[in-house]
């Protein structure tokens, strides 16, 4: 049985993740040694800011809430897990500050905690950020699992920020101790940046840091555009998982009549969906953008068409529990003859789930490496949910 409870200096925690993995934990070696380490060090008191950034399930919020934290994630389901851990700890929802949205604090902070993100892209985004906020005496600390530290990791720190240091690895764990250089001024965050995509017209694409993909196109999606559904019965369309909004974008653009509901747990994913939706229409055209878990808050039976290429990792963890959380989502909010249809690798077998949530499941196209499969709601199949 894996522990739910986190043993630290600051006391005993209990924790659990969203979704909850039975067999993996809210915390990893990285957290309990960066947590260590601020005790050794004795470097907080009730008066000092301090700023967490990636905390993937809040164990190091909850584990610090003492303290006047604020903690800053791209993802709805590590905000919402830190939520749940901190009403099971005794703790109000309010006691650590979070954000709404991709906007970073502005007030200074003394002590800067960062786990290091699985994408290089937005470390490098968040140390730009963190500049202005930084003063003299700020400390800055990083932790992370020592396979996901490279000299590409350690070399933006010290080109960002200033002198860096790495502790040993401990249980496979390393922190890194960055020393602010208020001289290193040059250069500014390259986030959003953008590529040109040609379909049915030319479009200019935005993605902001964290965004798989940010440069290209992706195969997958490339395929589910290729053969894009096109029909009047389809009145309101869903871009579940919609990333910077491509899908749902050029959906909106082959079926001009439909309503489109863009949906992401990222909130880089739905900044970027929305200034792209934005350039691609203008004023001409309305869609709706929410930052939630898969579909939560949209009602039964109200959408016509939902559109997804799937995740097959949360973090760092390859699964597909997000996946099946989607189609389930996806069958719940579709009208009775609605369509759910999904671009994934060959290999992860989604016609099985499929075929056994809906009861029907085809292939629309495929190549050597992605599968496009579409399933209907049937009525007759209600009792699948």
């Amino acid at each position: 049985m894996v522990s739910r409870t986190l043993l630290v200096p600051q006391g005993e925690f209990e924790l659990s993740r969203i979704p909850d993995v039975e067999l993996l934990q809210a915390w990893d070696a990285a957290d309990e040694f960066i947590l260590n380490h601020i005790d050794d060090i004795q470097v907080l008191s009730r008066h000092r800011k301090l700023l967490i950034l990636n905390d993937a399930f809040g164990a190091l919020s909850v584990a610090l809430a003492n303290y006047p934290v604020y903690a800053w994630s791209d993802s709805f389901l590590a905000q919402r897990a830190l939520r749940a851990n901190l009403v099971a700890n005794g703790y109000p929802v309010e006691q650590v500050k979070t954000n709404v949205d991709i906007g970073f604090p502005t007030a200074a902070v003394d002590l800067v905690v960062i786990k290091i993100p699985k994408t290089l892209a937005l470390l490098e985004h968040q140390l730009y950020a963190l500049r202005p906020i930084l003063h003299h005496d700020s400390k800055i600390f990083a932790a992370g699992m020592a396979r996901h530290i490279h000299s590409s990791t350690l070399e933006l720190f010290e080109t960002i920020l200033g002198p860096t240091t790495t502790t040993r690895a401990r249980k496979k764990s390393r922190l890194i101790m960055v020393e602010r250089d208020h001289l290193l001024n040059e250069g500014q965050s390259r986030f959003p940046d953008y590529y040109e995509l040609e379909v049915d017209r030319n479009y200019r694409i935005a993605n902001h840091a964290s965004l798989f993909s940010r440069d290209r196109l992706d195969q997958g999606s490339r395929l589910l555009i290729e053969h894009m559904p096109i029909a009047e019965a389809y009145r309101r369309i869903v871009d579940l998982g919609c990333g910077n909004g491509v899908i749902g974008m050029i959906a909106a653009s082959l079926n001009p009549r439909a309503e489109l509901l863009f949906c992401d747990e990222s909130h880089m994913a739905i900044a970027s969906a929305r200034e792209n939706f934005a350039a691609a229409f203008g004023s001409s055209r309305e869609a709706e953008f929410r930052v939630d878990d898969c579909l939560q808050g949209v009602a039964d039976a109200s959408q016509d068409l939902v559109l997804l290429n799937p995740p097959f990792h949360q973090q760092h963890n390859i699964g597909d529990m997000i996946a099946w959380q989607m189609f389930r989502d996806a069958r719940r909010v579709l009208v009775d003859g609605g369509e759910l249809q999904i671009v994934g690798n060959r290999h992860l077998a989604y016609h099985a789930k499929l075929k056994k949530l809906f009861g029907n499941c085809e292939t629309v196209a495929s190549n050597n490496k992605f599968v496009i499969l579409r399933s209907i709601k049937n009525p007759v199949n209600n009792h699948r949910l």
